[in-house]
């Protein structure tokens, strides 16, 4: 059984989320887009294409006037200018106008890059996206942030794109690594924690299912992520406040992912961020002693680190001079007020978050 949820945009409706375990789905919505006459162009990488291409660009294929394709090679080192490059390339080659559409078919490095590239070619063409990871599915595919990174700094190069449709397949979990899977958990974790306690305790009651890979949790689980990111978004769709709070692990998180030379996979890395969030939260007295040891908990039970080694808490902090979330000089850091409830916070120092980082460093 599919799920839909619509998202709006000040009061407008822009266009659907879709989750079904297949892509049996995919044809019909495609339809609704009126795509006969226009070129669509499936963006994908190295590693999701031998999986998925040629089943999607069958069924694309029967949707619209032209299918071309454009793969690059997998891994976040590619998502870059330079690849984008390549996008525009193939895009001019094959007579692509501002009327033809993309398609994001992968995780999120391929729809944050292929979102860019829509977002800026010939100053902005559709584009429709088909999450396969689980972190792109509840998070990155959901709410029209595009962006690459520029010179080992994440997503400092981006746009607001929303997508005309985010077609998710549940069972394309199944393919994905214990690596990816779990990176996927950060992101959702983090969904809990931000806005809904009862949710955060549901993942604790389900754990056993969702590591199982169970059809109809993941199911009740990515339609729950997507509705709390939904509502937020609509709320704030281009970040100038509330939208802030899905920040929540991500100051410190991104600092540790370029540290380790994007080894550490980005949802890891979150989790990571999230838990010297909570240590902040608590040495405030805003969350009680107990919540974190439960995080800690929490996040081994879906085989994700609590820490990492070889990073000293001075580089990391420095590290974060550079994000792109500073304002005026400081950081918008994300803390808890309890469980279910974040809020923004430009007053935590440096010495705040060097001590938050040593209950993670090994």
């Amino acid at each position: 059984m599919g799920y839909r949820i619509p998202v709006h945009m000040n009061g407008t409706f822009i266009y659907e989320i879709v989750m079904e375990t297949g892509f049996d789905g995919l044809k019909e919505e495609l339809k609704k887009l009126n795509l006969g006459d226009r070129k669509v162009c499936i963006v994908t990488d190295s590693n999701v294409a031998p999986l998925y291409l040629e089943e999607v660009e069958t069924i694309v294929s029967a949707c619209c006037k032209r299918a071309e394709h454009f793969i690059f090679p997998a891994g976040e080192e590619n998502k870059n200018l330079d690849t984008v490059r390549s996008l525009y390339e193939t895009l001019i080659l094959k007579q692509f106008d501002r009327h033809d559409c993309l398609l994001a078919l992968g995780g999120g490095v391929v729809g944050d890059l292929c979102g860019y590239g829509a977002a800026t070619y010939l100053r902005g063409i559709s584009f429709i996206q088909v999450p396969t990871t689980l972190l792109s599915q509840v998070d990155s595919s959901i709410g029209g942030k595009t962006g690459v990174d520029f010179d080992s700094y994440k997503n400092m190069v981006g746009a607001f794109h929303m997508p005309k449709l985010v077609y998710s397949n549940i069972a394309a979990l199944k393919t994905l690594s214990e690596e990816q899977f779990s990176s996927g958990m950060g992101e959702i974790i983090k969904h809990g924690l931000i806005k809904d306690a009862s949710y955060y305790q549901w993942l604790m009651d389900h754990a056993s299912e969702i590591r199982n890979r169970d059809l109809t949790v993941l199911s009740q689980m990515v339609l729950v992520s997507n509705q709390i990111k939904r509502d937020v978004v609509e709320k704030d769709p281009t970040e100038q406040g509330e939208r802030a709070l899905l920040n929540l692990g991500h100051t410190l998180g991104h600092a540790i992912e370029k540290l380790s030379d994007f080894r550490l996979v980005h949802g890891h890395c979150v989790g990571l961020g999230c838990i010297a969030a909570m240590a902040i939260s608590v040495n405030r007295g805003m969350v009680r002693e107990e919540e974190l040891p439960r995080l800690l908990t929490v996040m081994k039970q879906f085989g994700m680190p609590v820490t990492v080694s070889g990073l000293s808490p001075e580089n990391i902090v420095l590290t974060t001079r550079s994000d792109k979330k500073m304002d005026s000089g400081t950081i918008r850091f994300i803390l808890l007020e309890q469980i279910g409830n974040a809020c923004t916070c430009k007053t935590v120092t440096e010495t705040e978050m060097a001590e938050g980082l040593r209950q993670i460093l090994a």
